[in-house]
């Protein structure tokens, strides 16, 4: 079976272009969890610890009880899909070995990820229909 990922190395993803957030903010706490929540809490206080696969799968895999391998035996959106990149301000570095850390829009350490010539750069999703940004 033919195993997708949402991995990148040396990467930066930053906060969409038209993202309403002018710096990062949390996703709401409410009942249920939102998968951006889900991901925030996460990635928040445990840098470099997760993969984008990782968190893909704890939050929309395992939930409904999917087994890693079939959840990853169709492609699955990156997280420059995610609500924390498109809504709330979050821009994600993936190190060398893939693994992610959250960096909030506005911060200097943010601004100095987004002007790394040694990494790749992509843009969260557009929250236009059907365009990225």
């Amino acid at each position: 079976m033919r195993q997708h990922t949402t991995n990148y190395a040396d990467a930066f993803i930053e906060a969409a272009e038209d993202c309403p957030a002018h710096t990062a903010e949390a996703p709401p706490l409410k009942e249920p969890k939102s998968a951006a929540r889900h991901e925030y809490e996460m990635l928040q206080g445990n840098p470099y610890l997760y993969t984008s696969d990782d968190v893909a799968y704890e939050t929309k895999g395992r939930p409904k009880g999917i087994s890693r391998e079939e959840f990853f035996s169709k492609g699955q959106p990156c997280l420059r899909a995610s609500a924390l990149t498109k809504r709330y301000g979050w821009g994600i570095h993936s190190d060398g070995d893939g693994r992610i850390a959250l960096f909030a829009k506005g911060s200097p350490d943010y601004d100095r990820l987004a002007a790394d010539g040694h990494l790749h750069h992509l843009k969260a999703l557009s929250n236009s229909k059907g365009t990225a940004s």
